[in-house]
């Protein structure tokens, strides 16, 4: 039976005991591409899955600055099983910006009995990332059918319900909760990333797949009003790439202290003790210092923003906040992924160790969206005092 986690503290404690769990085979299942199925059933099964879910409907409703430390802990550990759940949050967050109330007593109720969300987002035919040809036709009884394409698809693969972004008939964007095994759903495991192997991102088909109406959300009203939506599910990410540096970190450490030899001109007896090494590693736990510093911070503005809603202000500093939060992991987990390989020497190279799937994982996660966006949008309200856009993606 699915266990309720009671509060922030609770939900910290289990997925830092979940974390040390994942983490002892994680380097083998990037390696032999060995999907987290049995890892995915305990995360559900411990509780997680439904910390977000709202307290007057059974759940532990933490804040994001706590979502954001779980997000980092599971992501340190096995980055495709951090990476995974991101959707999952995400459209529970759906659900609590324009969902009906029997749509939130069912699908809170869903999450708290550890039923998962997979995603069915992203189009790789349309002009843009935020352009969708996936469409809902309506039929004479109120319903839906379903038809479309979807690609990168993380989590679908592993879940109960499949939430699909797809235009209405006036071509307004909606979010339609199809459960996996519907008529006409296909979810294909056709994932080749050089990274994030686990997160099995593949292709999701949809064929004439019926659609009750009370499984609509009209997910565009989220952006008629002051909003932290968009940077909630960029916060998300933001823990996942803090969490790649973060491991990427301790484990160069740990073979710079166990397996690395000191330069012979250095006159050191270990190579954690010559000074240029102790240095460089010096700057590379500063980047990780940062953006763990960031993403804490970007936690705290969104729990901010949700306590005034209506307040513009605060709503795009949560946005700029994290905006800062996702530029800085995308920094410290490529940088400190590559240049422990340096600091460490030719031994690092060698394939047993799979310490490459750091920076494997850091370069496929980072690619989500354009960190030069992130430095745009900081630069623009830095100096013209202009907020960033009501997208989604900030």
């Amino acid at each position: 039976m699915t266990h309720v986690i009671a509060d922030d503290a609770e939900a910290v404690a289990v997925a830092a005991e979940l974390a040390d769990k994942f983490s002892r085979e994680a380097a083998l299942r990037d390696a032999e591409r060995i999907l987290p199925r049995a890892e995915l059933d305990e995360l559900s099964d411990s509780g997680l899955l439904g910390i977000t879910v709202p307290r007057s409907h059974g759940g532990a409703e933490v804040g994001a600055r706590t979502l954001g430390e779980v997000v980092r802990l599971l992501s340190a550990a096995d980055s495709s099983i951090g990476q995974i759940p991101q959707n999952h949050f995400f459209f529970v967050e759906v659900l609590k910006e324009n969902a009906t109330a029997q749509q939130r007593d069912f699908f809170y109720a869903e999450v708290l009995a550890g039923r998962r969300f997979g995603n069915a987002l992203a189009e790789k035919g349309t002009g843009h990332a935020l352009e969708f040809a996936t469409r809902l036709e309506p039929r004479p009884d109120g319903s839906y059918t379903l038809t479309g394409t979807k690609n990168y698809s993380t989590g679908a693969l592993f879940a109960h319900w499949i939430p699909v972004f797809a235009l209405a008939p006036d071509d307004s964007l909606t979010a339609a909760f199809v459960p996996h095994d519907a008529p006409g759903v296909t979810v294909v495991d056709d994932w080749d990333g050089i990274g994030q192997r686990g997160t099995a991102s593949g292709t999701v088909k949809f064929e004439d797949v019926p659609v009750p109406a009370d499984r609509v959300v009209p997910h565009h009203l989220t952006f008629e009003r002051p909003e932290v939506f968009g940077a909630f599910g960029q916060f998300i990410h933001a823990a996942v790439d803090t969490g790649i540096a973060r491991a990427a970190l301790e484990e160069g450490g740990e073979l710079i202290r166990t397996l690395a030899r000191p330069w012979g001109e250095s006159g050191a007896d270990r190579a954690s003790e010559e000074p240029l090494v102790i240095q460089q590693f010096g700057e590379l736990a500063l980047l990780v210092r940062a953006a763990e510093a960031l993403l804490d911070r970007a936690g705290a503005a969104i729990d901010a923003a949700r306590r005034a809603p209506a307040d513009a202000e605060l709503a795009a500093g949560a946005s700029l906040a994290v905006t800062a939060a996702r530029a800085q992991a995308d920094t410290a987990s490529l940088t400190v992924a590559n240049d422990v390989f340096a600091l460490i020497g030719t031994r690092s190279v060698t394939g047993g160790r799979n310490l490459d799937r750091h920076w494997r994982n850091a370069r496929t996660h980072t690619l989500h969206d354009p960190r030069r966006w992130k430095i745009q949008h900081l630069g623009n309200h830095a100096l013209n005092g202009v907020h960033p856009p009501a997208n989604g993606i900030v």
